[in-house]
């Protein structure tokens, strides 16, 4: 999340959480491609289409936000040990009375560009990680819609599968270094645990949090979401079908409160 100053307001863009990327040989089960959803360095192409609304935003608690994050994820082999895994977070914004007097934006956010490092097995104790850089670009199409900064940080994912467990986490920190002087600026925490449950009929069961801590504000941003999937193909296309609710646990004056929803399609295509 980026929380910019303008006009002597907040505006909310959420960025940053994972993508689950499922995609995987065409012969393989549609229990094995639920499961692979849970990975997010699977060396293994998809394109998440994500979207997110989010409600009581502001000191009046007015706001209202619908975010659509286009997650495109591409994986390249470096050689025999070693995948890049390059994920982009594109966001598209409608948002309104986020503030009192601050009308409707409608545009792009600022994109968040995440390179993953990853080893092309797991450790000899089932590990699967990758380490990389991460950076967020100053794209936003509306002075309420974008930090105006430059910022990067290094970016990490760890996790474990066993049997249909999926146990992780995925974490990066963000510092602008340039950008807008009169704007304020980005030193953000981003953390992600979650846990998820894959069944033999291809059902996928996830409990996250996608939390963000600002250093300058000493601001905790914290919902606790669950989300149901299901890898289906829709005529040929390969297929995952994501719902879920989030809770949002702690939230400063500026940002969302209550209930939130969140709806993903992810396109597969295997390699």
């Amino acid at each position: 999340m980026i929380r910019t100053a303008a006009g002597g307001g907040i505006a909310l863009i959420l960025v940053g959480g994972i993508a689950f990327h499922p995609a995987a040989l065409a012969e393989q089960s549609e229990e094995a491609l639920a499961q692979q959803l849970a990975n997010p360095v699977a060396a293994l192409i998809s394109v998440p289409f994500q979207f997110n609304y989010n409600e009581n935003i502001g000191p009046a608690e007015d706001g209202r936000q619908w975010l659509l994050n286009i997650q495109p994820v591409i994986p390249v082999s470096l050689n025999a040990d070693w995948n890049l895994i390059s994920r982009t977070i594109i966001p598209l914004i409608n948002q309104s009375d986020i503030f009192p007097g601050a009308g409707s934006q409608f545009g792009l956010g600022d994109i968040l560009q995440s390179l993953f490092f990853s080893p092309a097995a797991p450790t000899a104790g089932g590990w699967i990680w990758g380490l990389g850089p991460a950076f967020l670009l100053p794209t936003g199409s509306d002075d309420l819609l974008t930090a105006d900064k430059w910022a990067a940080g290094p970016t990490a994912v760890v996790l474990r599968q066993d049997g249909p467990w999926t146990l992780g986490a995925l974490a990066n920190h963000v510092w602008s270094f340039a950008g807008d002087s009169d704007r304020r600026d980005v030193n953000t925490t981003f953390l992600q645990p979650f846990l998820s449950y894959t069944t033999p009929t291809a059902w996928t069961y996830t409990l996250q949090t996608e939390s963000f801590y600002d250093w300058d504000k000493e601001q905790w941003l914290v919902p606790i979401r669950a989300v149901a999937s299901k890898v289906t193909r829709i005529g040929g296309q390969l297929v995952s079908l994501a719902g879920g609710v989030h809770y949002w646990a702690e939230s400063p004056d500026s940002a969302p409160e209550g209930w939130g929803l969140r709806l993903t399609v992810t396109l597969l295509f295997p390699r």
